[in-house]
Formats: C-alpha cells, sequence, structure tokens
C-alpha cells in the first residue's frame, strides 16, 4: 500500500508540472495579438510614406488609412551611433536615453511611433482590465529603404537607464483600484508592472504600451475565445487525470499479479521439500492404512536383570 501512495503522488506532481507553464501563459496572451501584428505591418507602410524629403533625427507625421481615424502615426530616422551615444531627448511620449542598441545592427533605422487611440481596445483589449490611457507603439525597422514594405521590427534594447512614457490625460482611476503599466510584447504577451509618478511607465525593449486599471467585470469582446480556451483546457486537464488513474489501477493491479505469483513460488517450493524428505512405512489397521515405524521401540528390561 505504501508503493502505491508514493506512486499516487508522484504521478499527480507531474501532471501538474507539466500543465502549469501552460496555463500560466494562457493567462497573460493578449487575445487580439494575431490582428494587431497585422496593424503594425500597415502602420510601417503608411509610416514610411511620410518620408518625402527625409532628414535624420526629424519626426514625420504620416496619414492613415479613412477606415482607421483616430489612429496617429510617426517616423524617425537615426544613426545607430548617434542612438546609442546621445538617445533622443523626447519623441513624442517617450524619452529615449542613451545606451539603446539594436541586436540585428543597421546602419540607419527608423522608430515608427503609434498612438491608436480610440482603437486600442481593439487592438489591445485585456481580459479584466480597462485602460485608462490610449495605447502608445514604439517599433524599430531598418532604414535602408523607405520605400520597402512588410519589414520586420529590429530588436532594440536599453543597456542603461531604461526608455520611460508619460502619457498625457490619464484618466483616473476607480477608488481602491491600482493602476498599472502594460507592456504588449510583439509575441503578445502581456507584463505588468507599477506606475511611475502617476503618468509614466518604462521599459527596457520595444512594444506597445499603456496605463490599466482590473475592472469589476471583464470586457465583452474576449469572452467568447477565452471560454473556448478555458473549455480546451479543462478538457486537457480531465483527460490527464483519466490517463493517471487508468495507470494506477494498472499499477495496483500489476503489484496484485506479483504478489500472487510470489505466494503460489513459494508453495510449489514448499510441495517440492515435502517430496524429498523420507517417506513412512504404510501398514492396514482394519480398514484403515496408517503410518507404522519400521523398527520396533525398545524392549523393556526388568530392573533384577541389572542386580549384582
Amino acid at each position: 500500500m505504501g508503493l502505491l501512495l508514493r506512486s499516487l503522488s508522484m504521478l499527480i506532481l507531474l501532471m501538474w508540472f507539466i500543465r502549469l507553464p501552460a496555463l500560466r501563459a494562457q493567462s497573460i496572451t493578449a487575445p487580439s495579438s494575431r490582428s494587431a501584428r497585422a496593424l503594425d505591418v500597415l502602420l510601417q507602410d503608411y509610416a514610411y510614406r511620410a518620408f518625402v524629403h527625409p532628414k535624420t533625427g526629424i519626426p514625420f507625421d504620416g496619414n492613415v488609412p479613412s477606415n482607421l481615424t483616430g489612429i496617429k502615426i510617426s517616423a524617425m530616422r537615426l544613426r545607430s551611433g548617434s542612438l546609442y551615444r546621445k538617445g533622443v531627448p523626447m519623441y513624442k511620449e517617450f524619452e529615449i536615453p542613451m545606451g539603446v542598441i539594436e541586436t540585428q545592427y543597421v546602419l540607419r533605422l527608423v522608430l515608427v511611433y503609434q498612438n491608436l487611440g480610440n482603437w486600442s481596445m481593439v487592438y489591445y483589449s485585456l481580459p479584466g482590465y480597462i485602460h485608462l490611457t490610449p495605447v502608445l507603439g514604439l517599433l524599430a525597422y531598418n532604414a535602408s529603404d523607405l520605400f520597402a514594405t512588410n519589414l520586420p521590427e529590429l530588436n532594440i534594447t536599453a543597456t542603461g537607464d531604461p526608455i520611460k512614457i508619460k502619457f498625457p490625460d490619464v484618466q483616473s482611476a476607480p477608488d481602491g483600484a491600482v493602476a498599472k503599466c502594460a507592456w504588449f510584447n510583439l509575441q503578445g504577451l502581456v507584463n505588468l508592472s507599477d506606475v511611475l509618478s502617476g503618468d509614466t511607465c518604462s521599459m527596457i525593449q520595444q512594444g506597445h504600451f499603456s496605463i490599466v486599471v482590473e475592472s469589476n467585470a471583464p470586457s465583452p469582446t474576449p469572452i467568447s475565445p477565452t471560454k473556448k480556451k478555458n473549455n480546451s483546457k479543462v478538457g486537457i486537464i480531465v483527460g490527464s487525470v483519466l490517463g493517471g488513474l487508468a495507470l494506477l489501477a494498472l499499477l495496483f493491479f500489476l503489484v496484485l499479479w506479483a504478489q500472487k505469483y510470489k505466494n503460489r513460488k513459494k508453495m510449489q517450493q514448499m510441495e517440492r521439500e515435502a517430496d524429498v524428505g523420507e517417506a513412512l512405512h504404510m501398514t492396514t489397521v482394519g480398514t484403515t492404512k496408517a503410518p507404522a515405524a519400521t523398527v520396533t521401540r525398545t524392549q523393556p528390561v526388568l530392573e533384577s536383570e541389572y542386580a549384582p
């Protein structure tokens, strides 16, 4: 029984640790990350169109399609060396310090700025939270061809002081609620951190940013996909538990079979030892057979026979 309990405990712990990382990853996944990435591709194209007469270090505001009215974009071309040595004191709401590098080194890069305005909840809804500010984006691209489209982002990282975002017109958080900085990375994951001085967030990598606060009721948009994910998650967990119980039952029957086999082998050994022993002589007494000794017992002797 002790072996069965230990096996059951190890099985439950194994299934829990297998499922735990997956549950954590799903809990911070933005539900609309795929459509947001498609929007980044489109806005990069329209931001590059603003470079009619490009000048290094000067931001150029671009125009978005009419069906995305409310979104603001801008593009600024920089030399990689200048960005690292000097930074950018203020680019819209972003304060970029010295020491920012890009993983894929290029001679020149373009920083594309996004302000999603009233489209923030459409592309960056976060279940259980509401936005107190519009979502702001900062993405880096290669500037070698200003007519290029569908460009991959460059991975920029602040190696010294963090990049700061100072949000204007932050809405007041409800009583008792704590505002948080939300960073939406390019893989669709969300990281929450503390707000600095009420309206400022900091980060070391590119992405999209907002100040959010937890709401009493979740947003209606992501309910349907979240329920589907939860149902799928429950099905996987139930299947894992049933599989574990089946393995436990198999282990129980194997232990019982091993115990019966051991007892049977022990009985066979005892029978073999009995067959090897000396056989008793059988005699008939009336109608019954009974064992009889082959040697008579010691004959009686009178005490007088030993008298001197």
